[in-house]
């Protein structure tokens, strides 16, 4: 009796995860079932596998797959497959790659927004609203101004996990792991050349932050690249918890972060929405330290920054969220106010 091919168990398991995927896109209760009930367990344990191990696995898995998709053509050539084999084995290879980017994450693009899965209600733009949030965020934010020392990376990392802890489940985030730790990067000028300061690595439920970032934008990335890590893919829903939970450290100079860390959002939302005198007023309304602290900012990292590299890279992170239901694109960064405003007090509300 001739044996069933064992490539066509593999094809009809690839075949069912795609349409698994698939499925969770255009039902957004499957990706919440995921987000909720799969994706905790296993980014735990994706987690755990690589805790150990110093450095970001992410990139070396990327690093690898590159040279085997470069790889495999030679391969085939030398060993007489077939040009049918070598399309063959490098269509299952991306298949892979695509499977295992979206089960070990990316399906948390596909859940349901924050707004109806934490059954909190949107609230459409008024003037008297924004304007009020301005003068409350300013006010707290200059009151936060402070040149206080910071605690430590491990300091810092422990108390985020703490608060994280005390979110409800309503908001549908994974439980915090105390072997998640951030991971450091191999090619950080590469990182740095394109402006990013982190990111969330898919394969192996990976934080990573960027080596070069200054202490004052520390815990607000950490925070909002491990909120990812936690089943969050809104770009603006991550800034929205790396806020909260910020602001609410008790270190003055973690508090600061939180509130510095909006500001960029805060004024670019500002900016398109208020006169031009009004803007200014705004402007004049903030600390003058504050101001040249964030010009500061703006200028280290643009001194790393690659123009080149980085419009390809804001080019090619432009099409990756609006393909992945965030049709605002890199815009979606700014839309945290509306979910603060959404919860002025805070996420026990």
């Amino acid at each position: 009796m001739k044996s069933f091919p064992l490539r066509y168990v593999r094809w009809t398991a690839e075949a069912l995860g795609v349409c698994f995927i698939f499925l969770c896109r255009l039902l957004p209760d499957w990706g919440e079932m995921y987000a909720r009930h799969f994706y905790p367990a296993l980014s735990a344990l994706l987690s755990a596998l690589v805790s150990w191990i110093p450095f970001s696995m992410e990139e070396w898995f990327f690093v690898a797959a590159c040279v085997l998709l470069a790889g495999l053509p030679l391969w085939g050539w030398k060993k007489k497959k077939g040009w049918k084999w070598t399309l063959r084995a490098e269509a299952e290879l991306l298949v892979g790659v695509y499977l295992w980017f979206y089960v070990g994450w990316g399906i948390n693009y596909f859940r349901k927004d924050f707004f109806t899965r934490s059954s909190v209600e949107y609230v459409a733009y008024q003037d008297s609203t924004f304007q009020h949030f301005l003068a409350d965020y300013t006010r707290r934010l200059n009151q936060a101004y402070t040149q206080s020392p910071f605690p430590s990376h491990e300091i810092i990392e422990k108390e985020v996990k703490q608060l994280f802890a005390q979110v409800p489940s309503r908001f549908g985030l994974s439980s915090p792991r105390s072997y998640q730790h951030p991971k450091q990067v191999m090619f950080n000028a590469l990182y740095s050349g394109v402006g990013v300061l982190g990111y969330m690595g898919p394969f192996f439920a990976e934080s990573q932050l960027n080596r070069e970032l200054p202490p004052l934008q520390w815990p607000f990335t950490y925070a909002h690249e491990y909120s990812h890590l936690l089943g969050i893919s809104s770009e603006a829903e991550a800034n929205f918890w790396a806020y909260q939970i910020c602001i609410r450290s008790v270190s003055p100079a973690v508090r600061y972060s939180g509130y510095f860390g909006l500001l960029p959002y805060v004024l670019s939302n500002a900016a398109t929405l208020l006169e031009e005198e009004d803007y200014r007023q705004l402007l004049a309304s903030i600390r003058p330290e504050i101001l040249q602290t964030l010009r500061e900012k703006q200028a280290y990292w643009q001194a790393r920054y690659n123009p080149w590299v980085g419009r390809v890279q804001e080019l090619m992170y432009e099409y990756y969220l609006k393909g992945n239901q965030i049709p605002s694109g890199q815009k979606n960064y700014a839309e945290v106010v509306a979910m603060i405003l959404a919860l002025p007090g805070g996420w026990w509300k």
